[in-house]
C-alpha cells in the first residue's frame, strides 16, 4: 500500500509519498509529473517515516543543509536511479550541468559518451525531488532549465541555498519556461 502526507512549505504544499517505511515520491503540488509513481489506490495516514521528512523539509526551508536523509526508494529504471545517486552526491547550495553527469554516468558505465539530454530525462523525472537535488542541475552554458517544479521554484531553491547564482540566468526560451 502506498501513503502520503501533505507538507505546507514556503513555495507552497507538497506531497510526499511513502510505502511505511522509506519516501518513495516527494512532488510540488501540481508540478509536470506530479504523482506520476502513486498508484490509483493510496491512502493518507501518519507513519514515521513521515516525521522524518517533515523534520528533513523544515531544517531544509530553514535554509540549512539537513544532516540526514529520510530512508528513500527509488523505484526507476536502473539509468534512472544511476543519474538519481549522482544527485544525491551534489553538496547543498551548488550546482552540477548535465553534461557534467553525463561524463560520470558514461565512465562508470566504461563508454566513451553519454547523452546529457537522456540524463535530462532522468533528471526531469525524479520522483523524489528537492531531497534528491534535481533543482541543482543546470545547463553547460549556466541556463536554468528543465525543473518540473517550475523555473520560479528552482531559482528559489538554489536562492534559499544560498548558491552562487552570479552565472546563471533564466533563458527567454526553451524547456524552463
Amino acid at each position: 500500500m502506498t501513503y502520503i502526507y501533505h507538507y505546507h512549505s514556503p513555495l507552497g504544499g507538497i506531497t510526499v509519498s511513502s510505502n511505511g517505511r522509506e519516501i518513495i515520491g516527494l512532488w510540488f503540488d501540481g508540478q509536470k509529473y506530479f504523482g506520476d509513481t502513486l498508484p490509483k489506490d493510496y491512502e493518507e495516514k501518519d507513519f514515521p517515516i513521515f516525521e522524518e521528512a517533515k523534520k528533513w523539509l523544515d531544517i531544509y526551508f530553514s535554509g540549512k543543509a539537513p544532516d540526514f536523509i529520510p530512508p528513500l526508494k527509488m523505484e526507476t529504471t536502473s539509468f534512472r536511479k544511476d543519474v538519481w545517486k549522482i544527485l544525491l552526491t551534489i553538496p547543498f547550495g551548488q550546482t552540477m550541468t548535465y553534461g557534467g553527469i553525463a561524463d560520470r554516468i558514461a565512465k562508470q558505465r566504461g563508454i566513451a559518451r553519454m547523452s546529457a539530454q537522456a540524463v535530462g530525462g532522468a533528471v526531469g523525472h525524479n520522483a523524489i525531488s528537492i531531497m534528491i537535488p534535481c533543482h541543482r542541475v543546470v545547463g553547460t552554458n549556466g541556463s536554468l532549465t528543465g525543473y518540473a517544479g517550475g523555473i520560479e521554484k528552482k531559482v528559489q531553491l538554489l536562492t534559499l541555498e544560498k548558491a552562487d547564482m552570479s552565472a546563471l540566468f533564466v533563458p527567454k526560451n526553451g524547456t524552463a519556461l
